[in-house]
């Protein structure tokens, strides 16, 4: 924060790891700052590495948006997660409403999940395991209700489904022990997801079945072997469990938390009996089914801005302007692409209602190139007409070609070169002579 309040226009910050290697001479186009994060060299790159070589300092695990300084709160994560909900019951063919969706995790990120359910308008079933951040959410209103027995869950999300309710409910323990009831049940999941943080399994990134949250962190710290072998052991029962559902029905897609790829670590089964190069697992990733086909092939990926005056009532304006546009769009665009510019309509008005700004006042939505363009030239008009104050554009990694990332952004290209690193690298050298600051 030091050298970002300091810097002038001819000044570059170069961040590595989190780490401020200093200000350089640049000049007015070229960027503010490079950063890097997380990058290893292949023979040290396990787990285990990652782990050591955080704890010493040098390296840390970057989570994309979070070395960008465009903090913009979850909105990020709640309008993806909205967006990939409502695509994923108009693949199946279903209205959102009396129709369940169930996840787990109420995290910094899966929190994102119940609010995401709400404004999509079904019924949403997370679990999570730790009694702390389940209360946070509740006394946020991300979740609606908290239920701590199978039996009454089960009683509760009937009757939401009858009614049709739009309702989110945590269940505060495993969700396994969810996935298996609902299954006894009879219970028909429509969609169904995970979003625990099984990119870091044995350091409380996903807890085993049947025991409770205190004793895992426990035996975590420990025990760490024996705490390895219940994780894997719930992840056959979990992929077991949903496996039975989606035999029924149900729509189950991975999320990016990489729960397909440790579930086949395990030995569940997940694998795809007939695979095919990225279609190696029963289940697609939710880029390769969802977001790819209906969204990022089609050029729309995340388009933020943040009000730099703080006002909340700019920040009214430009969702207004920005929603204007969008309908104006609709008039002439081509049908397939129509139903996302409602969606993200429907999102910005979700999210004013949903008091989604946590800090800066900022707004994200999904626009193709001429959104973008369309969106930032009514911005400048009603910057030089004195309607609003400045305005600072901005994006993410789920920007298209962004990440390289082969079980999430890039799971969906199938020439082979979705484990290749290449497009990041492409992307930021572009930036770079472009003039991206």
């Amino acid at each position: 924060m030091k050298y970002l309040a300091e810097m002038t226009d001819e000044q570059t910050l170069v961040m590595y790891s989190g780490h401020p290697m200093g200000l350089f001479p640049s000049h007015k186009d070229a960027p503010r700052v490079v950063v890097t994060n997380g990058i290893m060299i292949p023979n040290y790159s396990k787990p285990d590495d990652w782990e050591r070589f955080n704890a010493l300092g040098v390296t840390q695990y970057g989570q994309m948006t979070a070395g960008s300084y465009m903090y913009i709160g979850p909105q990020g994560i709640v309008h993806g997660t909205t967006i990939t909900v409502l695509n994923g019951f108009r693949k199946i063919g279903k209205n959102p409403s009396g129709s369940l969706f169930v996840t787990s995790g109420l995290g910094g990120m899966s929190g994102a999940q119940p609010k995401a359910g709400t404004i999509a308008g079904c019924v949403t079933v997370c679990a999570e395991v730790n009694p702390k951040i389940t209360k946070i959410r509740h006394e946020q209103g991300w979740i609606h209700e908290i239920i701590t027995d199978l039996d009454a869950l089960v009683a509760r999300v009937r009757k939401a489904q009858e009614a049709k309710e739009v309702v989110s409910i945590a269940y505060l323990g495993n969700v396994v022990d969810v996935w298996e009831k609902f299954d006894e049940e009879n219970l028909y999941i429509d969609l169904g997801s995970d979003q625990t943080s099984l990119h870091n399994p044995w350091a409380g990134g996903y807890y085993p079945v049947g025991q409770s949250f205190e004793e895992s962190n426990e035996m975590m710290a420990n025990q760490p072997e024996l705490f390895k072998e219940k994780v894997q052991e719930t992840l056959r029962r979990h992929a077991a469990a949903i496996n039975r559902h989606t035999a029924k029905g149900t729509y189950f897609f991975d999320y990016g938390n990489a729960f397909l790829l440790e579930a086949s670590r395990a030995g569940a089964d997940v694998m795809n009996p007939n695979p095919t190069l990225g279609r190696e697992f029963k289940y697609p990733s939710y880029v390769q089914d969802i977001m790819g086909p209906m969204c990022f092939d089609y050029g729309f990926g995340p388009f933020r801005w943040v009000c730099a005056s703080n006002n909340p009532e700019d920040l009214k304006k430009t969702d207004d302007i920005a929603c204007e546009v969008l309908e104006e769009m609709i008039k002439n665009s081509p049908e397939e692409i129509q139903q996302q510019m409602k969606d993200n309509i429907q999102w910005i008005r979700g999210a004013q209602e949903n008091k989604l700004v946590v800090g800066s006042q900022a707004r994200i939505l999904y626009a193709d190139a001429e959104g973008r363009m369309k969106i930032a030239e009514a911005f400048n008009k009603a910057i030089a007409a004195g309607k609003i104050g400045p305005v600072v554009l901005g994006r993410d990694h789920h920007d298209v070609s962004g990440t390289d990332s082969p079980y999430r952004e890039t799971s969906n290209i199938y020439d082979g070169s979705r484990f290749t690193a290449d497009m990041a690298i492409h992307n930021v050298i572009g930036d770079s002579f472009r003039g991206a600051t």
